[in-house]
């Protein structure tokens, strides 16, 4: 019995050792998002995640009508700059420009009906033509380009593959599950970015994602030139678009356009100071 007590309680030592070496890399994993200060997951590491983003970003280049040469195409890389300039501004003047490195922007506008548009990470930018008559004008874009590229530099995307990775995958490590189950962690990695989603800038994210980057959103194209009180007639116009099809707030991931307006109006004067600025 004795021998037997023994062997429980070394079985008892190793787990907690386990446990603790556990907290420990997911302590060492959590880093805080710009501006808002939340703490989140990030278990993989930037190169691996720019790597794969560049991947599948040429895959997804390859495979689309990407428009050149016109108006429209003019202004997204127009707005496109200027956040970029605006992101970079800020991480710089808040001593965080590393979070930035490896990073190679595009803005692309692509052919398709789709309401969509995403920002990979690496500063990989497209635009879908179906987007642009919610947008109407430059200024909207803005809007739309502001918060897609928030996603990115928060690294949303990141945090989710980490979560989906744990629950989806048991921990597995990005390595394993690439080398393993290369299908699944790439539709894990289109869904974390909202690539192929028909309302991409609605669906793909938490609420508390999708309310983060509203803010970091509205910050960056004030900080750009744009004025951030535009973003609730855009917001109007994407909830009017939806035409009745968007589901109760509470079985949701993203806040019901009702809700997400009247945060928009309560984050626009901090976002008016840098306007003004």
């Amino acid at each position: 019995m004795e021998h037997f007590g023994y062997r429980i309680r070394n079985i008892r030592v190793k787990y907690i050792k386990i446990l603790l070496i556990f907290i420990i890399v997911l302590f060492a994993a959590c880093q805080t998002v710009p501006i808002t200060g939340r703490q989140q997951l990030n278990l993989i590491p930037s190169e691996t995640i720019l790597n794969m983003s560049y991947a599948n970003y040429r895959e997804f280049i390859s495979t689309h009508k990407v428009i050149q040469g016109t108006e429209e195409t003019e202004m997204v890389k127009r707005v496109g700059q200027k956040i970029r300039h605006a992101v970079e501004t800020y991480f710089s003047q808040n001593n965080i420009s590393d979070r930035l490195k490896g990073y190679h922007w595009a803005f692309n506008l692509v052919e398709d009906k789709a309401i969509n548009a995403w920002c990979m990470p690496g500063g990989k930018v497209v635009v879908y033509t179906g987007i642009l008559p919610i947008t109407k004008d430059e200024t909207g874009l803005a809007v739309v380009m502001g918060h897609e590229i928030a996603h990115a530099v928060a690294q949303h995307g990141d945090e989710r593959m980490s979560q989906a990775l744990l629950a989806e995958m048991g921990g597995a490590a990005l390595s394993t599950a690439l080398s393993q189950k290369p299908k699944e962690t790439t539709a894990l990695f289109m869904a974390a970015y909202g690539i192929g989603a028909q309302i991409g800038i609605l669906l793909p994210y938490s609420r508390l994602q999708e309310t983060e980057a509203d803010r970091l959103g509205l910050i960056f194209m004030a900080i750009a030139g744009y004025n951030p009180q535009s973003a609730i007639d855009f917001w109007k116009r994407m909830a009017a678009a939806k035409r009745g099809a968007s589901l109760p707030e509470f079985l949701s991931t993203h806040p019901a356009d009702e809700t997400r307006i009247r945060n928009i109006e309560k984050l626009i004067p901090e976002a008016m100071r840098y306007y003004r600025q």
